[in-house]
């Protein structure tokens, strides 16, 4: 049977510039967990709209209020203003918990492509601030290391030069001071703290160039004591990733266990 979802947008107050934010809420009576969904687009593109598969299919399959969030997009709005605006969304969702029967204490955070990044950002950010728990994120084909210096020979591998062209722009755009390149919060693979983040799930595609990211982003986590899962999904592409139902239905899995009621947080 498929939840019954209420949708709704709002803005708010973003680091940089007022943001979107768009709900979805399932209509139960059961007190809901909160999942902020981070879209994909390199940075620089993407929007809301892109949200609305995985985040209607999380609301509805993990019962979950999920606040898909409409952050800064660069150049306009390089980093650190996405980062910012994640942790002004999870605050908001924080204080509006009451009005939409959620429970702020079970927090969890999904990102796919840049939202990857952005939502592994926000782990780091809430745990340093230590003002919000988040208690699991999930990144899909997250882009997590702006040097591209772990893409094994790719300057050998003149098919896929266009793509790391691609990656390596939108990396200029969203980091346009080299120093920011190592930032722990722009660049998880970069950073020596790991420690503390959530238990995360990391999926890969067979078919992207950027899969080491997540892969080795998951050695590096595990080596920090952070429970870790991850899966590489066959036949799998980068873009396709939000939309295919294996790794959807793992993701939501992860988030149930996780998030579920009885879990000491």
């Amino acid at each position: 049977m498929t939840t019954q979802l209420q949708i709704s947008d709002t803005i708010i107050a973003g680091h940089a510039q007022a943001i979107a934010l768009r709900s979805f809420l399932p209509v139960t009576s059961e007190p809901l967990p909160i999942v902020l969904y981070f879209h994909g687009g390199g940075f620089v593109e993407g929007g809301l709209p892109d949200a609305a598969v995985p985040a209607a299919f999380l609301a509805s399959k993990v019962c979950t209020w999920v606040v898909a969030v409409g952050y800064s997009l660069a150049p306009k709005y390089p980093f650190p203003a996405a980062a910012e605006d994640a942790y002004l969304a999870l605050q908001w969702a924080v204080e509006q918990a009451h009005h939409h029967n959620a429970d702020s204490k079970r927090l969890a955070s999904v990102g796919h492509d840049a939202g990857g990044n952005i939502a592994a950002a926000l782990g780091a950010v809430a745990r340093d601030r230590g003002k919000y728990r988040v208690s699991a994120q999930a990144l899909l084909a997250p882009l997590l290391d702006p040097s591209l210096s772990r893409i094994p020979d790719a300057s050998h591998q003149d098919k896929r030069q266009p793509e790391l062209d691609e990656c390596a722009r939108a990396y200029r755009a969203y980091l346009p001071m080299a120093g920011q390149c190592m930032h722990p919060y722009a660049a998880p693979l970069e950073s020596r703290r790991l420690g503390k983040l959530p238990p995360t799930m990391i999926a890969t595609a067979e078919h992207d160039l950027v899969r080491v990211d997540g892969e080795a982003f998951a050695r590096e986590l595990i080596s920090a004591g952070v429970p870790v899962e991850i899966t590489r999904y066959a036949g799998a592409t980068h873009a396709g990733l939000i939309s295919h139902g294996p790794s959807l239905e793992d993701v939501a899995a992860f988030l149930r266990k996780q998030l579920a009621s009885g879990r000491k947080l």
